[in-house]
Parts: structure tokens; C-alpha cells; sequence
């Protein structure tokens, strides 16, 4: 096998979603602290003067204690090269973590033990479903007192939809956590807490054979309990099997406390040999084969000044195929010219180090001097490969954006034209107004305030904003045979255009969609933008 093949092989690229508080960033960063990336896990929470989480480099993300946008990181561990895709648990960015998803060859859910499947973990959930990949289940927090083990395994069935196969089994919760079961190996691991922020504490595996030892180890009530609930899982849970589980069919559940780092080595072991390694991609031109076809890969994110001192915009790539070479030109697709990637980058969240090589699997970070848009290909020249478009979600609340103080309208251009490109947020204007009149719009009202926040901060600029009541947008899908300025409408909808032109129809009612279909019998709409 050939040193790409081999290199390519040993990567496992997968996405980390959760609702918020679950302890997903926790998670992330005791997988980091047993790779070696970083010494001592920081806490998400805490005062101004307490460590912040590696993967939350944001200052909002810092002042608030949650994750706004998705995060890359890379470790090595046993010979796996791995990188992680830490993505934003809030439902107001789920489109974040949508994009970042694209770039996943898997995904790991954190669940809370006490909480169960919440609303954004089902939301979460059926994106994972429409891309189809592999879901792999952490339920966290058996430190503190939890659910049932069997009404979360339930509850995970009815709610997701997806047939569950514990690989281990939690003996107790809270004060009463003594470890887990090992259902693979057939042994008891017993837990002992250790200091937050280092590896995990001193445990003991004792053989599910040696009853006596596991008597005393974890006491009579729960070793009886336990081996009641072992021969019942052996009889009525689904039987693990590698090709359902990678069909997203089936989830492997694990149970563990990230913040005492109790399981998370044993789910990661194990997890390691049940992923897969990169994935053939689909492209229009069909599946582009990882190790066989020469270096492609496809933007998934753009985020400026991740660098205060360089104000620089950095475009997040997925290699889809073949070894990166930082020396040798590529092609840029839909730009439809030859150059040379800038800076190309592996990051530890805002950390980064220049590379010289990356290969299919990998998750690099290159300069963009704006030429780049979310799902835009990058291969070598000579190659014809276009990777299927991420699509944009349709923006439900909007409002009008002006800047404070008007001898600063140069940088509020900049400064919203470039978060409108990392595809945080949605601008648009006034069909006879260019400029002037700029509306915002967003998947949820949190992006309002990252957005205020990031121009007062990023760009100097204060501004304000204005609530619009519109709820429903449409793009008019064949613009170019209809007259939009004699459109026949409804009280309650705006014309208006994207930055590229086209225009579409702000409503406030859904009703007001299909009467203003009724009255322009030849206008077709689309929820979706055009690219």
C-alpha cells in the first residue's frame, strides 16, 4: 500500500453535536487532553479571570459559555491522525453545524444522562439523518444522578428513530456511579474521580467471571442489579453490526462523565476501530474514491478575523481526495482559475501551524482574499470535479441594519458583506434602495446579537437595528419571464433582492405564499437560493 494510502487510512474525520449543556465541548477536550494536544482541559464556564475552552476562541463564546461557531481540531492518538469538528449546540446556529456536518464522515451525539434527548438533539439528529452518516452515542454526565438507563435507550428509539446497542453499561449514577460494564470484553470497570482537568484516575477491570470481586468492589445491590440488567440486555437489545451502525441505521450507545474523564478513553478506543476512514464524496460527475483520485476538496466555512492582528478571513477546506501539497498550483472551480492555496493551515481552534502536506480526511485552514464561497471545489488542474452545492437555509426572523454613525458606512459594508460570506447571516436590500437599505436576516435571533456584537468589535462600527414582523422569504425561481415590479401581491409582502440580484418576496402570513401564487398563475417560488 502506497504512503498516500497509508496516511489517508489512519484519518477519522467526525462532527461532535449536542444540545447546549450536555458537555460537548467538555467531551472535545478531554478527547484532546488524551491525544496530547493540550495539557489541562479548561472549563466552558466560569469567571472572567477562569481558562476558556480550547475550542471556543470567540470572545462572545467565552463572555456567554457556549459555542457559536464550529470549531477544527487535530490530534494524534494509537495511530489514528483524528479531527475533530466541534460544532455550535445552540439551535440559532444550526446552520453552522449543517455545514460542518458536510465536512463529518461521522458524528458523535453527547447526551445528558439527567435530561434525555432534547429539542435540539432531535433537530441535530435529523440533519445527521439527511446526510446519512454514521452516529455514534456519548450519553454524559452519569456522574450526577441520571435517567433510567433503559428509559434514555428508549427514549433515544422513539424519539430519533434510530435502534440503539449499548456497547457499555452504567453501574449507578451521581454518588452512586461505581463505573461501567464492558459488554465486549465482559468485565467490570470500576470508576474513581480524579482532578477535572487531567487524564483519568486510577481505574480497576475486574472479570464479569470474578463475582467475588466485583462484590466488592461495587456491593451486593448493585452487582445484583447489574447482572439482572445484563442478562436482560442480552436478550432484548440489538445485536451490534458494523454495517448498520455505518449506515446510520443503528448508534452504539456509551456511558461516561467527561468532566471526571470517566469512560472517555474507553469510548474512544473503541470508537477508533468502528469508524470508518474517509469516505468516497459524491460529486456531480459521481463518487470522487478518496485514495485513488488525485487532491480535491470542497470550502464547508468561511470565518474572518480569527487573527485580531491580521484581520485575516481564513476558508475551512475538507480534502475529499488525494495528498495536499502546499507547493503546487490547484484548480479553484467555480472561479474557474488556477492558483496557488495561501498559508494553508491545520488549526487547534485559533492556534494554527503552516503544513506543507495534508491528505483526503483532513480539515486545513487557508488565507482567502475573498475569491472563495461555501461550497466552492478545489482540485488539480486538468481534473473536472464539482462537489454537490451545501445548501442555504431560509432565514426566518429579519431586521433592518443601519450603521450609528454614517462617516463609517466603508467598514459596515465590509464588515456585513463578510460575515454575510461565512454564511452566518443572510443580506439583503430593497429592490430600488442599493445599498442604503440593508435587511439582515437569520436562522435565529441569537445571530443578531454575534452579529452586533462582532461589528462593534471587529469593525468599530455600532449599529442599529430595527425589527421587520416578515417570517416567510421566497426567491422567485424564474425571474427572468416575470415582471417582479408588476407583481400582484399581498398587503403583507416586500420585494426585495440578494446580493447577487435576484430578487425574492418577504411575506408575514404563510397564507400570503399561496395567494400571491393564485394571483400570478405563471410565478414560481423557492424556499431555497440560487447560487
Amino acid at each position: 500500500m502506497s504512503n498516500i494510502a497509508n496516511e489517508i487510512n489512519r484519518r477519522r474525520t467526525f462532527a461532535i453535536i449536542s444540545h447546549p449543556d450536555a458537555g460537548k465541548t467538555t467531551l472535545t477536550e478531554k478527547l484532546l487532553l488524551y491525544g496530547g494536544a493540550i495539557n489541562l482541559a479548561g472549563s466552558v464556564k466560569g469567571k472572567a479571570t477562569a481558562r476558556h475552552a480550547v475550542s471556543d476562541w470567540m470572545e462572545i463564546e467565552k463572555e456567554r459559555g457556549i459555542s457559536v461557531t464550529s470549531s477544527v481540531l487535530q490530534f494524534e492518538y494509537d495511530g489514528y491522525c483524528i479531527n475533530i469538528l466541534d460544532t455550535p449546540g445552540h439551535q440559532d446556529f444550526s446552520e453552522d453545524t449543517y455545514r460542518t456536518l458536510m465536512a463529518a464522515d461521522s458524528a458523535v451525539m453527547v447526551i445528558d444522562a439527567s435530561k434525555g434527548v432534547e429539542a435540539q438533539t432531535r433537530k441535530l439528529f435529523k440533519v445527521c439523518g439527511m446526510r446519512g452518516i454514521p452516529i455514534f452515542t456519548f450519553i454524559n454526565k452519569m456522574d450526577r444522578d441520571a435517567n433510567e438507563t433503559l428509559d434514555l435507550l428508549d427514549e433515544i428509539e422513539k424519539e430519533l428513530g434510530i435502534e440503539t446497542c449499548p456497547m457499555n453499561w452504567p453501574i449507578g449514577s451521581g454518588k452512586n456511579f461505581k463505573g461501567v460494564y464492558d459488554r465486549q470484553e465482559r468485565c467490570v470497570i470500576t470508576y474513581s474521580d480524579t482532578q477535572k482537568g487531567t487524564k483519568e484516575g486510577e481505574t480497576h477491570v475486574i472479570p464479569i467471571d470474578d463475582e467475588q470481586a466485583i462484590l466488592e468492589a461495587i456491593g451486593e445491590n448493585a452487582r445484583a442489579k447489574l447482572f439482572d440488567e445484563i442478562e436482560l440486555l442480552d436478550t432484548a437489545s440489538a445485536e451490534f453490526d458494523l454495517e448498520t451502525v455505518q449506515s446510520g441505521q443503528l448508534t452504539p450507545v456509551f456511558f461516561g462523565s467527561a468532566l471526571t474523564n470517566f469512560g472517555v478513553e474507553i469510548f474512544l478506543k473503541h470508537f477508533l476501530q468502528m469508524t470508518t476512514t474517509p469516505i468516497a464524496r459524491k460529486s456531480e460527475q459521481g463518487l470522487v474514491d478518496p485514495v485513488e483520485t488525485p487532491f480535491s476538496a470542497f470550502v464547508f466555512k468561511i470565518q474572518a478575523n480569527m487573527n485580531k492582528a491580521h484581520r485575516d478571513r481564513i476558508a475551512f477546506m475538507r480534502i475529499c481526495s488525494g495528498r495536499f501539497d502546499a507547493n503546487i498550483d490547484v484548480k479553484h472551480v467555480q472561479g474557474g482559475r488556477t492558483l496557488r492555496l495561501l498559508q494553508p493551515q491545520q488549526l487547534m481552534a485559533s492556534e494554527r501551524k503552516i503544513l506543507d502536506e495534508a491528505y483526503a480526511g483532513d480539515i486545513i485552514g487557508v488565507f482567502d482574499p475573498g475569491i472563495f464561497s461555501i461550497g466552492d471545489t478545489i482540485c488539480m488542474p486538468g481534473e473536472d470535479i464539482r462537489y454537490e452545492g451545501i445548501p442555504t437555509f431560509a432565514p426566518e426572523h429579519f431586521a433592518r441594519v443601519r450603521q450609528v454613525d454614517t462617516m463609517k458606512r466603508k467598514q459596515f459594508v465590509k464588515g456585513i458583506n463578510q460575515i454575510a460570506q461565512e454564511g452566518a447571516i443572510q443580506i439583503f436590500q430593497e429592490i430600488s434602495s442599493g445599498m442604503e437599505e440593508i435587511i439582515v436576516g437569520v436562522v435565529g435571533v441569537l445571530q443578531f446579537e454575534v452579529l452586533k456584537y462582532r461589528l462593534e468589535n471587529e469593525y468599530n462600527v455600532e449599529i442599529r437595528m430595527e425589527p421587520l414582523p416578515y417570517e416567510h422569504i421566497r426567491w422567485i425561481e424564474n425571474a427572468e419571464k416575470i415582471d417582479v415590479a408588476k407583481l400582484s401581491g399581498t398587503s403583507d409582502m416586500k420585494k426585495i433582492q440578494d446580493l447577487k440580484g435576484n430578487p425574492l418576496l418577504l411575506f408575514i402570513n404563510a397564507w400570503s405564499v399561496g395567494m400571491t401564487l393564485e394571483r400570478n398563475p405563471d410565478l414560481q417560488l423557492s424556499e431555497f437560493g440560487r447560487d
